[in-house]
């Protein structure tokens, strides 16, 4: 990711700071070095649900950004369990996003009462409430979390299938509007390089929103990507990939005109006849998969599944779990051994076709 890329996502932190008390925007800037500007942005925005409930449930202050130090030391268990209660049945928060909301306020907690000082060397606060609320237990083995996401992933010949419909197929069964027909005329180049991309390496969202020209060797066939922890990978594609890749890049500076400077891989198409260019974002990448998917058949198709299913077809083809591991970006093995009970069933097939 380039430096004006990353200028671009710290100012949208320093912006959501800007609505927080500054004891947060205090703790913000003293993770910066340490975590990527996504993680910063996710806990800028659970923060300001966080202070939005306190000052609407507690009268804590008129605004949030006046929420004081002293509200967070007298926060009882009771409340903060109330505001997780809201996080699920106000917000439709499941239990990992909670644990997720749970965590970047402890992270906040702990910094007020063990890191961060006064003029006169005492903490901010002195009781944490947070360190007395335990995470939801979520006890999943691994052969549960597979089974999980078994129907939610492309196998097989799918994968070829899902490339072709993004294409072609949208079209045809599109062809009776033909304002759709012509985005997607428009846009199938970028957007199949897009899923064959991720069907053919595995990556997750943010690491193919942040992708850059310069970041790919098409000659090795490997792109770099920032990846969780700020930390840059250089990361296989496949030969498909590359071609539809190829495809994209011949038409990417005539359709949608970038300017020199703008060197991002992905654009959005440019809105009005004065539209500029401009990185296609997460959620818009996250939006067209949707759009592919329900037309496709397969509404439970995510990113994240089609990074799931390059994950199975890589086990399954290779059985190389460390290697898989490295592709994955993956911190522990434990989280990429989900994909040896994924393929369980195919590899019994295997097995018994050996006595035919």
């Amino acid at each position: 990711m380039d430096k004006n890329t990353k200028l671009h996502y710290m100012k949208r932190v320093d912006d959501k700071c800007a609505e927080l008390p500054w004891y947060v925007t205090e703790y913000i800037d003293s993770r910066k070095r340490k975590l990527s500007h996504t993680t910063l942005l996710n806990y800028c925005h659970d923060y300001l649900i966080f202070f939005d409930w306190l000052v609407a449930e507690k009268q804590a202050a008129d605004d949030r950004k006046d929420v004081e130090l002293n509200v967070l030391e007298s926060l009882t268990v009771r409340e903060v369990e109330n505001f997780l209660s809201f996080l699920e049945y106000q917000l439709g928060n499941n239990k990992y996003t909670i644990n997720r909301k749970l965590s970047a306020l402890k992270s906040l907690f702990d910094y007020l009462q063990n890191k961060a000082e006064t003029s006169d060397l005492k903490p901010y606060i002195q009781r944490n409430v947070m360190a007395k609320i335990d995470f939801n237990s979520i006890k999943e083995s691994q052969e549960t979390v597979a089974n999980r996401i078994e129907g939610k992933i492309l196998r097989e010949d799918d994968f070829e299938k899902f490339r072709q419909f993004v294409a072609h197929d949208f079209g045809e069964l599109n062809k009776s509007n033909k304002r759709m027909v012509r985005f997607h005329e428009f846009n199938r180049e970028r957007d199949t390089a897009i899923v064959s991309l991720i069907l053919g390496s595995g990556l997750r969202l943010s690491e193919v929103a942040g992708i850059n020209i310069e970041d790919l060797d098409m000659n090795k066939g490997q792109v770099r990507v920032l990846r969780k922890g700020n930390k840059e990978q250089y990361v296989y594609f496949s030969q498909q990939a590359l071609l539809d890749l190829e495809s994209y890049l011949k038409i990417r500076e005539t359709r949608y005109v970038p300017e020199k400077s703008e060197n991002y891989l992905f654009i959005a198409a440019p809105i009005g006849r004065k539209g500029k260019s401009r990185r296609l974002t997460p959620r818009s990448i996250e939006k067209l998969i949707e759009k592919y998917a329900a037309a496709f058949g397969k509404p439970a198709l995510t990113v994240h599944s089609l990074r799931h299913s390059f994950a199975t077809r890589y086990h399954l083809e290779n059985n190389d779990v460390p290697r898989l591991k490295n592709q994955l970006g993956h911190s522990s093995i434990q989280t990429t051994m989900i994909y040896t009970h994924l393929t369980d069933e195919e590899m019994r097939k295997a097995v018994n076709n050996m006595d035919k």
